[in-house]
C-alpha cells in the first residue's frame, strides 16, 4: 500500500512539474517576443499600412538634391528636412544700458507641416522680456506664464493646429525657441528682445552678442546605492547635467556642410561722452560717424553665419572718459536706479607687493582643438613667465583625465618656470571635458596657503560643459581664501559659467578670442593679479530706504573695475544721496552722488529684477526649502514680465492653420561648430553612441538595449551633414526593425520585462517547491 501511495504522489509531483515549467515557459517566451516589438510590429505590419496623408511633406534622402540636415520620421525610410533660419540683431546701447531685439526667420522648405526647436545663446545677464509672432501682417504678443502653465498652453494650441511659439530659459544665456504648425514653405517670423548693461573694464567699454551654442559635453548620471540594514537596496540615479535633453542639439559637419543660420547685425551707439576708438573683435564691419559721441555699425557684407560671437569695444576720446554716473526710472510709484562708479586708483608706495601661490589650470579637452588650445597655451605660458621668483605655483591640465604637473606647489624659480612652460606648450588638445577631478584638485589639494600669501586659481577654458551647478557648488564649499580668476578662450565660450565661477570665487572674468587680444587682456589679468583687490564695499542711500540693492553682497573689484549696482526705491521721486564706500588695500574711499540728478533711464527696472533673480539664485545654497525660492523667483519674474528658470513667454494664434489630418513633424534647427572646432577632435568620425560619455558629443543618455540602438541611428541621422549620409545610416540601421507602430516600443518593452520577471519568479518558486519535496521525500524515505 505504501508503494502505491508513494507512485501516485510522484506522479502528481511529475504533473505539476510539467505543469510549472509549461507556464514558465510560455511566460519566457511570450516575454521575449514582446520585449522585442515582433508580435506587435509584425501583426501592425499586415494590419496597418500608412496613408498617403501620413506621408505627405516627408522625404527620402534620394529626394533632396541639396545639402540638407535630413530628421527620422515616424515612419519608416521617411525623413522630414529640418526648418531653416535667419536672423537679424538690432542694438540700440544709451550709454551703460543696451536694448537689443533679435528676429529670428524659421523657414519651412518641406511640404509638410512642421515643428521647429531653436537651441540659441544671448548674453548671460540678459532680462529677456518681449516674445512676438508675425503672422502675414499681425503681430501676437506673448505673454510671461509660469513656465509648466506655458508649456501646456503651447502644447495644446499646437495640437490644435494654431500657429505658436514658446521661449524658455534652460541656463541664464541658453535658451529655446520653438515654433509649431509652420506650413509647407510657410516663413513665421519671432522677435525676442531684451535688455542688458554694457561691460566696461580698464576704461574700455564692450558688448558681446554670442551666436552659436557651442557643443557641451554633458557628464554620464550618476548612480548612487542607498543600502538598508538587511543589506538589501536599490540605486538612486542622478544628474549633474540640468536640461540635459533641452540643451543637447545637432551640429553640422563643416567638413562636408556649407555654413548655415546666417545674422544680419546692426549697432547704433549712444555713448553719452566724446568716443575714441570703436572696433570689432572678430567681424568685419562698417561704421559710419554721426557727431562726437554716435556711432552706426553694421556688418560688412550684410550676413555672417552663426558661429562666433560678435563683440563690439570702444573707448572715450583722451581725459573723456567718465568714472561714474547714475541713471534712474519710475515705475508703478517706486523708483528704480541704475548706478556706476570707477574707484580711484590709490597705490601705496610704501606696501610690498604679497607673495602669491598661482594654481594655473588648463583645459586641453576636444573642445580646445584648433586656435583655442595655441590661445590657451601662449597666455599660460606668458602668465607664468610674469611670476616673481618668491612666488610659488602649479600646473594641472584636463581633458578625461587629469595631470597635477608638479603635483603640487614649487617655487617660481627660473627652472620651475622653463620646464612649466615646456610642459605646457606640449600638450594638444583631445578627448573629453571632465572639468570637476582638476577643479577638486587645485581647491583641496595644494596644501594650506603660506602666512601673509594670496592664493589665486586661473581657469583657462572655453567652459563647454553642461554640469556647471555641480562646479559651481564645488568653488562655493571648497574654495576657503582662494580667489578664482576664469580665462574664457575660444570664439564661443560659455560666459555664464565663466562669470558666475568667478563671480563666486571673488575673481575676475577674461575673455580671450582671438591671438592678437592675447597680450592686451592677460596685461589687465596680469594688473588684477598683482595688485590687492577693493574690499568691503557697500551702498547706503541718505534720507529714503532702499528696498533691495544688487548685487547682495557687493563683489570685490580689481584695478579698472567700476562698481555696478541697482536699487529699487520705495518712493516715484526720492531725494538724498547714494554713498558707496570701500577700500584698496588698506586705503578707504567713498563717492557720493545726489539722487536728484540722475538721469533719465529706460529698462532700469528690468534690470533690477535679472539682478534680482541671480542674487536669489546664488544664494540657493542657503535656503531650507527649494519651492520657496523657485516661487520667489517666479514672483519678481512675473512682476517684470521676464523670462527666468520659472517663466516663459508663449504666443498662441487663435486661428487654427494646420488641417486636422495633417501630420505634424518635429526637428531641432541645426547648428554651425563654433568657428574654429575641429569636428573631430569633438566627435569622432561619427558622432558617439548616446550611452558613452566621452568628447563633447550628443548627450550621453542610459536606455534600454532597443531604445539605445534607436538613439543612436536617430542621432548619427541628425548629424549627418548631407542626405547620402544619412541614407548611409538609414542602409546601416534597416538590419534593426524597431518598432514603427502606433503601439510604443517603450511600453512594449516595459511589458515583456514585466512577463521576464514573473517568469522568474514562477522558475525560481518552482526551483524552491522541489528542493523543499526533494527534502521532504527523503526525510521520509529515510523513515
Amino acid at each position: 500500500m505504501f508503494l502505491e501511495d508513494e507512485v501516485t504522489i510522484r506522479r502528481l509531483r511529475a504533473a505539476r512539474v510539467s505543469i510549472s515549467l509549461l507556464i514558465a515557459f510560455v511566460a519566457f517566451a511570450a516575454s521575449i517576443l514582446v520585449t522585442s516589438g515582433l508580435v506587435t510590429a509584425a501583426y501592425a505590419a499586415e494590419e496597418s499600412q500608412p496613408k498617403a496623408s501620413e506621408l505627405a511633406g516627408l522625404i527620402k534622402p534620394n529626394d533632396v538634391n541639396s545639402g540638407s540636415l535630413l530628421f527620422p520620421a515616424k515612419e519608416p525610410g521617411f525623413f522630414v528636412e529640418a526648418p531653416r533660419l535667419k536672423t537679424d540683431v538690432e542694438m540700440d546701447v544709451t550709454g551703460p544700458i543696451a536694448r537689443v531685439k533679435v528676429t529670428q526667420r524659421f523657414q519651412n522648405p518641406s511640404k509638410g507641416w512642421v515643428e521647429g526647436t531653436y537651441v540659441f545663446p544671448l548674453p548671460e545677464n540678459s532680462a529677456v522680456d518681449v516674445l512676438k509672432m508675425q503672422i502675414g501682417d499681425r503681430f501676437i504678443e506673448g505673454q510671461i506664464k509660469p513656465r509648466q502653465e506655458a508649456r501646456e498652453i503651447y502644447e495644446q494650441a499646437k495640437a490644435e493646429g494654431k500657429k505658436t511659439a514658446l521661449l524658455e530659459q534652460q541656463r541664464p544665456n541658453i535658451f529655446t525657441n520653438q515654433v509649431a504648425n509652420i506650413g509647407p514653405g510657410e516663413t513665421i517670423v519671432v522677435q525676442v528682445e531684451y535688455q542688458q548693461t554694457v561691460h566696461q573694464s580698464g576704461g574700455e567699454f564692450s558688448l558681446r552678442f554670442p551666436m552659436v551654442v557651442a557643443p557641451r559635453y554633458n557628464p554620464a548620471p550618476i548612480v548612487q546605492t542607498v543600502e538598508f540594514n538587511n543589506g538589501a537596496g536599490f540605486a538612486v540615479p542622478s544628474d549633474p547635467v540640468e536640461n540635459r535633453e533641452k540643451i543637447t542639439t545637432p551640429v553640422l559637419d563643416p567638413r562636408e556642410n556649407a555654413k548655415i543660420n546666417p545674422v544680419a547685425l546692426t549697432v547704433k551707439l549712444k555713448a553719452g561722452f566724446p568716443l575714441g576708438d570703436v572696433k570689432s573683435s572678430f567681424h568685419d564691419v562698417d561704421i559710419k560717424t554721426d557727431g562726437d559721441q554716435n556711432r552706426v555699425i553694421a556688418l560688412k557684407g550684410e550676413t555672417v553665419p552663426a558661429d562666433k560671437d560678435f563683440e563690439l569695444t570702444w573707448k572715450a576720446a583722451p581725459g573723456k572718459t567718465p568714472s561714474a554716473g547714475l541713471f534712474r526710472e519710475v515705475r508703478d510709484g517706486k523708483t528704480y536706479l541704475l548706478a556706476f562708479v570707477t574707484p580711484p586708483a590709490t597705490p601705496d608706495a610704501n606696501a610690498v607687493p604679497a607673495k602669491r601661490e598661482v594654481v594655473f589650470v588648463i583645459d586641453n579637452s576636444g573642445s580646445m582643438s584648433g586656435p583655442s588650445i595655441e590661445q590657451a597655451k601662449e597666455s599660460l605660458a606668458l602668465a607664468i613667465s610674469r611670476l616673481n621668483a618668491d612666488d610659488r605655483f602649479n600646473v594641472i591640465r584636463f581633458d578625461d583625465t587629469m595631470t597635477d604637473y608638479f603635483n603640487g606647489l614649487v617655487a617660481a624659480s627660473p627652472d620651475n618656470r622653463e620646464k612649466a612652460i615646456s610642459y605646457v606648450r606640449s600638450l594638444n588638445a583631445d578627448g573629453g571635458t571632465e572639468m570637476l577631478p582638476a577643479l577638486q584638485d587645485a581647491l583641496r589639494n595644494q596644501g594650506s596657503v603660506a602666512a601673509g600669501a594670496l592664493r589665486q586659481v586661473v581657469f583657462l577654458t572655453d567652459g563647454a560643459i553642461g554640469n556647471e551647478q555641480q562646479l559651481f557648488t564645488e568653488i562655493t564649499q571648497n574654495r576657503g581664501d582662494a580667489r578664482v580668476f576664469t580665462v574664457g578662450i575660444g570664439s564661443a565660450p560659455n560666459s555664464y559659467f565663466m562669470t558666475k565661477a568667478a563671480e563666486m570665487g571673488r575673481g575676475t572674468f577674461t575673455q580671450i578670442g582671438s591671438t592678437d587680444q592675447i597680450a592686451t587682456r592677460m596685461a589687465e589679468l596680469f594688473e588684477k593679479l598683482q595688485n590687492p583687490a577693493m574690499t568691503d564695499i557697500a551702498a547706503t542711500f541718505e534720507n529714503t530706504k532702499a528696498e533691495d540693492i544688487t548685487p547682495n553682497p557687493m563683489p570685490d573689484l580689481y584695478t579698472g573695475e567700476p562698481v555696478v549696482l541697482t536699487a529699487e526705491l520705495p518712493d516715484a521721486k526720492p531725494t538724498g544721496k547714494l554713498q558707496i564706500t570701500g577700500k584698496t588695500g588698506v586705503q578707504p574711499w567713498r563717492v557720493e552722488m545726489d539722487i536728484a540728478n540722475a538721469a533719465d533711464g529706460q529698462g532700469i527696472s528690468k534690470l533690477w529684477a535679472r539682478r534680482k533673480i541671480d542674487d536669489l539664485e546664488a544664494r540657493a545654497y542657503e535656503r531650507q526649502d527649494p519651492t520657496a525660492l523657485d516661487k520667489d523667483v517666479e514672483i519678481v519674474a512675473l512682476a517684470h514680465h521676464l523670462v527666468s528658470r520659472m517663466t516663459s513667454l508663449v504666443a498662441v494664434d487663435v486661428t487654427p492653420s494646420r488641417p486636422s489630418d495633417k501630420p505634424l513633424d518635429s526637428a531641432k534647427l541645426p547648428l554651425n561648430l563654433p568657428d574654429g572646432w575641429d569636428f573631430e577632435k569633438v566627435y569622432g568620425e561619427t558622432p558617439p553612441a548616446p550611452q558613452a560619455p566621452s568628447g563633447n558629443g550628443p548627450d550621453h543618455a542610459m536606455a534600454a538595449p532597443l531604445q539605445q540602438v534607436a538613439e543612436l541611428a536617430a542621432t548619427r541621422m541628425a548629424a549627418a551633414p548631407t542626405p547620402k549620409v544619412a541614407n548611409l545610416i538609414a542602409q546601416r540601421s534597416a538590419s534593426v526593425q524597431l518598432p514603427q507602430t502606433a503601439t510604443r516600443a517603450d511600453e512594449q518593452i516595459a511589458r515583456g520585462l514585466t512577463l521576464m520577471i514573473l517568469a522568474l519568479v514562477a522558475a525560481s518558486g518552482l526551483m524552491a517547491w522541489r528542493r523543499r519535496n526533494a527534502m521532504a521525500g527523503g526525510t521520509r524515505r529515510g523513515h
